[in-house]
């Protein structure tokens, strides 16, 4: 067979037609954001076999020139594909809507006398000692303070601890779903926990969720098809959605898990900024594994994992702990004990909750007229683009701007139809600047891609 170049192209020999299709691209005859023709047309075009020019297609994905959505086509990437999973480094790009760590007005002021009396040589050195997962009792009895909220209370007998939240995340995930094994999620979720998943050998099954969060009925249908071992959810402020479950679904959830024996992981870390909603484990304590930290509470430069346990998982969740070496550090430990004590961080709770109202204020007001979705309590913004707008072509415009969004494919999970939409963290640049940016974001949005590229 040839070519429309006069090459002899056969089965073996798809890296050069992935390589002519990448000069192209290269060359700027293929711009980003440009689809391109269905695998039958290339291939028709090409002279290959329907093979070939899916071995071409995939082979383009692979070098991150090309990215597939499911229902609309294979288009031209607008920028690489990260070699990292986005969102677990800090943004090159020079404001941050990436990344999501809320800091309150003078927080390092309200934090620096609890750390005080640690550098009294005698308590330092205590404080430098090794510490196992089970902390110290006054570690566990401070986090289980830290920790009530809606009327729920934890054990301190069934607290462990961690590194960080991310850990405790995946020693759960070990502790419950064996390689192999299922590991239901909502479709949309978290980044890092599909890479973590992915290190662990897990499958992830994506559960449908409408504006209450995940589908209870979805849960146990997918349990029905083959078994679930375990669920891993956000109840409260949901990333990316910032969607929170009322109590009514919640009981309805609890009761699937009940019938079903699946255990729920849930992530809480942003359950400090609703202290008026008890968790999911509130309503099934003996079916639910809660993992928080301190990393959006205080700061990520000094945190601390924690996870509350059923009786029947924490021999296994702390073994997996152990195993992972995601022991907690004690000067974090006495650190979280002191801020507890003295108030601390509390207050840093009601300052963040403050500030992240006037975020989404912001956000509302200089997004007005986009489908953009929040909640008042959170840091996060969603936007379904307009159109001509797709989310590959708008991360890049915004970068072009020196402004970082991430795109609704970093929290996709499965093959499903990925959103045409954005995420935008509004934690991280000062107020004034996250201003600016937003305004920017709305003027390109207002524009076409075509406008950008000329700019």
């Amino acid at each position: 067979m040839q070519d429309n170049q006069g090459q002899d192209i056969h089965g073996q020999d798809f890296r050069k037609v992935a390589d002519l299709v990448a000069a192209r691209i290269r060359d700027g005859a293929l711009r980003p954001g440009d689809r391109l023709p269905t695998q039958r047309d290339f291939a028709r075009r090409h002279a290959l076999a329907p093979s070939t020019a899916a071995r071409v297609y995939r082979e383009l994905a692979r070098r991150g020139l090309t990215v597939g959505e499911v229902g609309r086509g294979t288009f031209v990437r607008a920028a690489a594909a990260p070699d990292v999973p986005a969102l677990t480094e800090p943004a090159t790009a020079r404001v941050d809507l990436e990344l999501n760590h809320p800091v309150a007005p003078d927080q390092a002021a309200l934090l620096a006398p609890g750390l005080g009396p640690l550098l009294r040589p005698d308590v330092l050195a205590d404080a430098l000692r090794p510490v196992g997962v089970a902390g110290t009792p006054a570690a566990r009895h401070a986090a289980a303070t830290l920790l009530a909220r809606g009327g729920w209370h934890p054990d301190p007998g069934r607290v462990l601890f961690a590194g960080n939240g991310r850990q405790a995340t995946a020693a759960a995930i070990a502790a419950l779903v064996p390689p192999g094994a299922r590991l239901g999620i909502e479709e949309l979720t978290y980044p890092v926990v599909k890479a973590v998943a992915g290190r662990l050998g897990v499958t992830l099954v994506p559960l449908a969720m409408d504006g209450d969060g995940v589908v209870p009925e979805a849960v146990e249908e997918a349990h029905r098809r083959a078994r679930l071992h375990a669920l891993y959810i956000q109840p409260t402020l949901q990333n990316p959605l910032s969607l929170t479950m009322p109590a009514t679904r919640a009981h309805r959830l609890a009761d699937v898990l009940h019938r079903t024996g699946v255990h729920a992981i849930e992530d809480g870390v942003w359950g400090f900024l609703r202290d008026d909603l008890p968790p999911l484990a509130a309503h099934a304590p003996e079916r639910t594994v809660l993992i928080d930290s301190l990393t959006k509470r205080a700061a990520p430069g000094l945190t601390t994992g924690f996870a509350v346990a059923p009786a029947g998982v924490a021999d296994a969740l702390a073994a997996a702990l152990r195993s992972g070496g995601w022991m907690p550090q004690g000067f974090a430990l006495e650190a979280a004990a002191r801020w507890q004590a003295d108030g601390t961080l509390d207050a840093l709770a009601r300052a963040k909750r403050r500030e992240a109202a006037a975020r989404q204020e912001t956000a509302a007001r200089r997004l007005d007229g986009f489908a953009v979705r929040g909640d008042r309590h959170s840091y996060y913004c969603w936007w379904d683009l307009p159109e001509p707008w797709r989310a590959d072509t708008f991360v890049a415009a915004a970068a072009r701007r020196g402004i970082g969004v991430t795109p609704a494919a970093a929290f996709a999970v499965g093959h499903h139809r990925t959103p045409n939409a954005v995420r935008l963290g509004l934690a991280s640049p000062p107020s004034d600047e996250l201003d600016r940016a937003l305004t920017t974001l709305a003027t390109i949005a207002r524009s076409t891609p075509d406008d950008t590229m000329a700019d």
